[in-house]
């Protein structure tokens, strides 16, 4: 039986797994839609945008609202975009582009508990005998405090390792997932990859010398398969989970015990934006649109991620009721390159396809209206066989010129980085005589 919308304003939501088929999570989102819309319009923001809807709104009446931005939350910064109280107000934080414009988003103590539940289902299953590596930005971000904060209401150990701490450089990062024995790292999918560089030049072995190791949890860039199974490869097998989401709306998508991402349409309401036409739907491919339908704080009405997607509510093995995502990122319509469109997605994919043994973990890619020019970094002697490899891939799979040059270990990511280790200093004025006083008041 389907949960009933009992109080819809502050109706708690539903828990995982309470539905029998999409179908009915759909009926349950049109049946929370006017709470929803109620909730949003309490903002400044909302106020006016939203007046023409009713008691009854259907998904039908979105239609008519405009597409909300991130420039439109840039422009209410700070506080326009609040729909409640001050003082029930629990956290405020911001996400900026390549502009530095401050984006704004709120959370309240419900919106929280809504957050770190979210981010509590995917696979992995955090439980008590985990010890928990956060290694995404803390700061005015929200990946490391939802992470963190759902470690903990499971009972397991967090280790807050921000990467954007200069006292947690990488070397220390696999000091710390060797001695203190992480179970589970949640982190970008590049550093899984630069942990693996900076293992061995500790002189460890990353696919042995860490036992307790039992999944990575990476987020904040899209991932192919090819760069997933490289890294499980890597690290001994260790499985590789992805979760899906942004500052503006904390998780919006999880793993599967079956290895698919699940929007967690039971949280959102989540369409497919045709720009060309102005239309949405709740499956099929276009850019994602999210209307939430429990957040207080900071409700969001036909917010454009400007995520390239596809939905569907097609079966899946693990039973869950809630529609898969397929995640093809900013630039999912692609770069134009001799006739042809290439994405990121394309080019990660061909890179990691490259046998093991050519030993490539880091690369970049320029993209030229006649070619794409890459760079690879390959183990000793494998340059010329590495180079002319994905040279053929990428004139036989993707139909593009290109200019492959391999480098050496060390030509993308110098050994040094990897070896590094910072000092922590705090602010001092007075100094002995053999001490060098240049450090004075520095904090770093």
């Amino acid at each position: 039986m389907n949960p009933v919308e009992t109080t819809p304003a502050l109706a708690l939501p539903p828990p995982l797994g309470a539905w029998e088929s999409v179908a009915g999570l759909y009926a349950f989102q049109d049946a929370r839609l006017p709470a929803a819309v109620e909730l949003a319009r309490r903002s400044p923001f909302n106020r006016q945008r939203l007046a023409h809807l009713g008691p009854g709104t259907t998904v039908a009446d979105l239609e008519g609202v405009p597409l909300t931005t991130k420039e439109d939350l840039r422009a209410q910064y700070p506080w326009g975009m609040l729909a409640l109280a001050r003082r029930d107000l629990a956290t405020y934080h911001e996400s900026s582009g390549t502009s530095g414009e401050p984006t704004p988003s709120y959370f309240s103590e419900r919106d929280w508990h809504d957050v770190t539940d979210r981010f509590s289902r995917n696979a992995v299953g955090l439980g008590c005998d985990d010890t928990v590596l956060v290694r995404t930005p803390y700061a005015m971000l929200t990946t490391a405090h939802q992470a963190h904060q759902a470690a903990r209401s499971r009972g397991a150990t967090v280790i807050p390792a921000d990467n954007r701490s200069l006292v947690m450089p990488y070397a220390r990062v696999v000091r710390v997932l060797h001695d203190l024995g992480v179970t589970v790292a949640w982190c970008l999918p590049s550093e899984a990859l630069l942990w693996a560089a900076a293992a061995r030049e500790a002189g460890y072995r990353p696919e042995r010398d860490f036992p307790a190791l039992r999944a990575f949890l990476v987020a904040g860039e899209p991932l192919s398969e090819a760069r997933r199974a490289r890294i499980s490869e890597l690290w001994g097998g260790v499985p590789v989970h992805q979760d899906y989401g942004s500052t503006e709306t904390g998780g919006l998508a999880g793993e599967c015990p079956a290895g698919r991402l699940h929007l967690w349409a039971d949280r959102f309401l989540a369409q497919v934006h045709d720009p060309t036409t102005g239309t949405g739907a709740r499956e099929g491919h276009g850019r994602l649109v999210i209307t939430t339908l429990y957040r207080e704080a900071m409700p969001l009405v036909r917010y454009d991620l400007q995520d390239t997607v596809e939905i569907s509510a097609a079966d899946c093995p693990c039973g869950w009721q809630l529609p898969t995502v397929r995640v093809a990122g900013r630039s999912g319509d692609g770069y134009p390159v001799g006739g042809r469109k290439v994405t990121p997605q394309q080019l990660e994919e061909l890179v990691y396809r490259l046998p093991m043994e050519f030993g490539v973990l880091f690369w970049r890619a320029r993209v030229r209206p006649d070619a794409v020019e890459m760079e690879i970094e390959t183990a000793e002697g494998r340059g010329t066989a590495a180079a002319a490899q994905l040279t053929h891939a990428l004139r036989s799979v993707l139909g593009v010129d290109s200019r492959v040059r391999a480098l050496p270990p060390g030509g993308l990511v110098l050994r040094e980085e990897l070896r590094r280790s910072h000092e922590f200093v705090k602010p001092r004025t007075v100094f002995a005589a053999d001490e060098d006083w240049g450090r004075a008041v520095h904090y770093y």
